[in-house]
């Protein structure tokens, strides 16, 4: 090891944070940071640049600026919470970019980033070898940022599994979550854009973004005008409901598709089409909860009326925020409401679900019931 990297290590463990910063920005070779689970007072971070990056658990109580860091390697934010606006313009991301199960609690801006690997923003676990004995010894005395969302108590989200548990990216709880306005205007993925279980309170901002490989995106207020995805496979692409790619790789609006969205569902034969108006209603429950909990209602009946006429479909409800919800003769193919919040009563006599997910297993992401449920 060399000294600055000892510098580097020592500095963290002291929590000197702006001599860190001072040192990061010197020339030099880029250094590793460990800073899990610490907690940060409001920094600027601007022009640093970082080796590893472990910022796993961490809290940012203030502003946090990134604006132009380069990370080399793995850049890991898992589980972080940041209470103020966080800001990521033109920072590049040589490596994985990992946001899972992170909760941004002021406006989170990305605009001009480049992720060079996979940017990941859905859940939140650690997926390890049984006999990684670092990551494990992590583990153990990982302590999550307390669960202190607004309505929601605390589902107990695991902070790492086997890898052999989960064997499709869509496996496990939620993902990141957004309370104030998303923005990643102009960014450029590489390689895979994954915002599976993402929850967003504001709308997401994708405009002009630059898509490379695999991308999950399904909220229904994502702006994506002037964004590109030169994919050739479609099975490989999510896009919310409204939107299309052209054989150019444009992605436009599709007013076909679009006024779904406000319309009467009724004359839906396609079962495809189905699936992703009820991934449009789900992706709006899925939101972090707020005051507006009248047009919450209105979602959830649209979703129960759509369920009450169209079976065999899936309905993902991970960590939704439900208020008197009424189930009531829905039938399904699949539904997860793992770390679901049902308020209120909730009436699911009658529903037939040929299978459901109420938890990730054991003690984790169980759905919460916080009256009664008949």
């Amino acid at each position: 090891m060399n000294a600055r990297q000892s510098e580097a290590d020592a500095l963290c463990a002291a929590r000197d944070l702006v001599a860190l910063t001072a040192l990061l920005r010197a020339p030099g070779e880029a250094l590793d940071v460990d800073l899990r689970g610490a907690t940060l007072p409001e920094l600027d971070w601007s022009g640093c640049r970082f080796g590893a990056a472990r910022f796993d658990d961490a809290r940012f109580t203030g502003a946090a600026r990134f604006d132009g860091a380069e990370f080399t390697r793995d850049a890991v934010f898992a589980r972080a919470v940041f209470d103020g606006p966080a800001t990521y313009r033109r920072a590049l991301f040589g490596a994985e970019a990992v946001f899972g199960r992170v909760r941004f609690r002021g406006p989170a801006e990305f605009d001009g980033a480049v992720f060079g690997g996979a940017a990941w923003f859905g859940r939140g676990e650690d997926t390890l070898w049984e006999d990684d004995d670092e990551g494990w010894a992590y583990v153990e005395r990982a302590r999550q940022q307390p669960w202190d969302e607004p309505l929601e108590a605390d589902p107990h989200w695991p902070v790492a599994v086997l890898i052999e548990d989960y064997q499709d990216w869509e496996e496990g709880g939620v993902g990141a979550s957004f309370r104030g306005p998303a923005s990643f205007r102009d960014a450029r993925f590489r390689d895979a854009a994954w915002f599976y279980n993402a929850r967003y309170a504001a709308g997401a901002d994708f405009r002009g973004a630059e898509f490379g490989a695999r991308v999950h995106l399904d909220h229904p207020a994502t702006a994506l005008a002037g964004a590109s995805w030169p994919g050739a496979d479609a099975a490989v692409a999510y896009w919310p409901l409204g939107w299309t790619v052209t054989d150019d790789g444009a992605l436009v609006e599709d007013p076909g598709t679009s006024a779904l969205a406000a319309a009467d569902f009724g004359d839906v034969a396609d079962h495809g089409l189905r699936q992703r108006v009820i991934d449009a209603l789900c992706a709006r429950l899925r939101e972090p909860a707020g005051p507006d909990v009248a047009t919450r209602r209105l979602v959830q009946a649209a979703l129960a009326d759509r369920l009450r006429e169209w079976p065999g479909l899936v309905v993902n409800l991970c960590g939704a925020v439900l208020f008197d919800v009424d189930l009531t003769g829905c039938r399904a193919a699949y539904a997860d409401v793992s770390g679901a919040q049902f308020h209120g009563t909730a009436r699911i006599s009658g529903a037939l679900f040929d299978r459901i997910a109420t938890d990730l297993g054991g003690a984790h992401g169980r759905a919460v019931f916080h009256g009664a449920h008949v």
